[in-house]
């Protein structure tokens, strides 16, 4: 192994760094600079990050279904999974509402997302998506503590709504221009596909080899495999539409907007994923 190689696997290492220190407030001790090059090549674990924020919440949500009430232990969960992300995602969701929701023109929509204060909308908006997660996890909770699912199901849903929406944020930065020039998109932008690719590729292994495992272990149902079928199908067309959607207010995509996307899915992901067991179980 030559010096080059030896740097480019120095590059991915801090790339991983990167995202988990990006994404999440994680305690890991190392220094990294977030240069453009670093922050593209840790688009390439963002889905990585989805995975251990998924576990963290779906093996804490599985002891609290069994030690406290399902509406508490929904509760404690929503309160450690904003805290995990260091509420980045929300404040992007609560700043793009009070821009895109203003009905301004798009330079004033801009400019109040930048603004630090928090107007009605972004506040409206942080309560519908905080409850919608809460009421969602209080029924999955309850499902589990009743053993009317297995705790294979909370996992699915949880690791593969964090992961699924962490994979359409980096299809979100490869695939819209910012819609500034100097804002945190803007160093997102003109990302390689080769490290789109990477992405994809990693998601979709991931997620094939946590199946492979279970049904291994557990004879796999047909509605277990329609679930794992229906939350990135979710995550790609919410995703989509959102992207869509506020591409056409702002004439790009900013920071706050991915964060406000990854809310959404998983939000929306949650929610479709309790109405499907609680019509097909």
């Amino acid at each position: 192994m030559d010096n080059n190689d030896r740097q480019q696997i120095k590059q991915y290492i801090y790339g991983c760094v990167a995202a988990i220190q990006f994404l999440t407030i994680l305690p890991i001790r190392m220094q990294i600079e977030f240069e453009k090059n670093i922050l593209h090549k840790s688009v390439i674990f963002f889905p990585v990050v989805g995975v251990i924020l998924g576990l963290i919440i779906s093996l804490l949500g599985w002891g609290l279904s069994y030690a406290a009430p399902a509406n508490l232990g929904a509760l404690l969960l929503v309160i450690v999974w904003i805290v995990l992300t260091g509420g980045l995602h929300l404040d992007g969701l609560m700043d793009s509402a009070d821009g895109i929701l203003s009905r301004r023109n798009r330079d004033q929509m801009l400019d109040i997302m930048k603004d630090s204060r928090v107007g009605a909308f972004g506040v409206i908006s942080a309560i519908v998506m905080i409850a919608l997660k809460w009421s969602s996890l209080a029924y999955l909770l309850h499902e589990v503590a009743t053993k009317q699912i297995s705790i294979a199901w909370l996992v699915l849903i949880i690791v593969g709504t964090a992961m699924w929406s962490r994979w359409w944020m980096v299809i979100a930065v490869s695939s819209w221009k910012p819609a500034r020039s100097n804002g945190l998109a803007s160093m997102f932008h003109g990302i390689r596909r080769q490290y789109v690719s990477a992405a994809t590729t990693t998601t979709l292994f991931l997620y094939l080899m946590a199946l492979m495992i279970y049904a291994i272990n557990v004879p796999l149902k047909y509605d277990f495999f329609w679930l794992a079928l229906l939350i990135p199908m979710l995550s790609a067309i919410v995703g989509w539409v959102a992207a869509k959607w506020m591409k056409a207010k702002l004439g790009g995509l900013t920071g706050d907007t991915y964060g406000a996307m990854t809310e959404l899915i998983e939000a929306v992901t949650l929610v479709i994923a309790v109405m499907f067991i609680h019509t097909v179980l």
